[in-house]
C-alpha cells in the first residue's frame, strides 16, 4: 500500500469515523495515516526538537482556545475569536515581541490599522510594503505588456524577497502576512528566517475572500469544474 498516492481531500467518511481521528476508525485504500506510519513516526523525531515541540505545543493549545462550549459535546462547539486575535494571542503565548508585517501595497490601509492594532498591544513592529525599494519589473524580465499601470513609462515589482530580507535584518520572532499576491507570498516564505502566519490573502474579486468561489462552486462559480 505504500505506493498509493495519499488523498485525503477525497475521503468518504464522516469526519468522526475516520481513522485520523479514533484508533478504530474507517479508512480508504489511500489513507495516508493507515499507510504510512512509518512517516509519522519520523515527524514525531522533529517535534521532539526543543524549539519546535514549544511551538507546536502552544498551537495546539491555540487552536483549543479558539472555542466556547467544549464542555457541551463537539456538535455544540462554537468559534470564540477572529483570526488577528489568535494572531496576538499566539504571539504573546511564544513570548515573542517583534512582529513583522509583509503586506500589499493593496491593503496598505489594512496594514496601517493592524499595526496599529498590534501596537496596542504592547508588540515591537516591522512592516515592509511589497513595492519596497522601487525595483524595476523590467530587472526580473517582465515587459511593459505585463503592467498594470500601462500609461506609466516604469513599474516597480513586488519584491517578496527583500520584505523578507527587512525583517529578517530586523530580527522579527513572528511575521505576518496581509495579501500577498500567489508567488510572492511563496517567495517571501521561502526566503524569511522568522516563523510566519497568514493573516490574510489577496482575492481581488472576492474581496480577500477566496473560499467564496469554494463556497459558491455549485452555483455562482460552476464554471471551476
Amino acid at each position: 500500500m505504500q505506493n498509493e498516492t495519499p488523498s485525503c481531500a477525497r475521503c468518504p467518511f464522516k469526519a468522526s469515523d475516520r481513522l485520523c481521528q479514533k484508533k478504530d476508525g474507517k479508512a480508504p485504500h489511500f489513507c495516508p495515516t493507515r499507510n504510512l506510519a512509518e512517516l509519522a513516526e519520523q515527524s514525531l523525531k522533529e517535534y521532539d526538537k526543543p524549539s519546535i515541540s514549544e511551538f507546536a505545543k502552544q498551537s495546539s493549545i491555540q487552536e483549543s482556545e479558539g472555542y466556547l462550549n467544549k464542555d457541551l459535546g463537539y456538535e455544540n462547539l462554537r468559534a470564540s475569536k477572529t483570526r488577528i486575535e489568535e494572531t496576538m494571542e499566539f504571539a504573546a503565548r511564544m513570548h515573542y515581541k517583534r512582529l513583522g508585517i509583509a503586506f500589499c501595497l493593496g491593503l496598505r490601509n489594512e496594514a496601517k490599522v493592524v499595526e496599529k492594532i498590534f501596537l496596542s498591544r504592547k508588540f515591537e513592529v516591522v512592516s515592509a510594503i511589497c513595492k519596497v525599494g522601487r525595483i524595476s519589473k523590467e530587472r526580473i524580465g517582465v515587459g511593459k505588456e505585463h503592467h498594470i499601470a500601462l500609461d506609466r513609462a516604469e513599474e516597480a515589482m513586488c519584491n517578496p524577497i527583500l520584505q523578507a530580507m527587512i525583517l529578517n535584518t530586523e530580527k522579527t520572532d513572528f511575521n505576518v502576512l496581509l495579501g500577498l499576491c500567489v508567488g510572492h507570498d511563496s517567495l517571501f516564505l521561502k526566503y524569511a528566517e522568522a516563523p510566519c502566519t497568514i493573516l490574510a490573502v489577496k482575492d481581488r474579486m472576492l474581496g480577500h475572500n477566496p473560499l467564496a468561489a469554494v463556497y459558491n462552486v455549485n452555483s455562482y462559480y460552476r464554471c471551476l469544474k
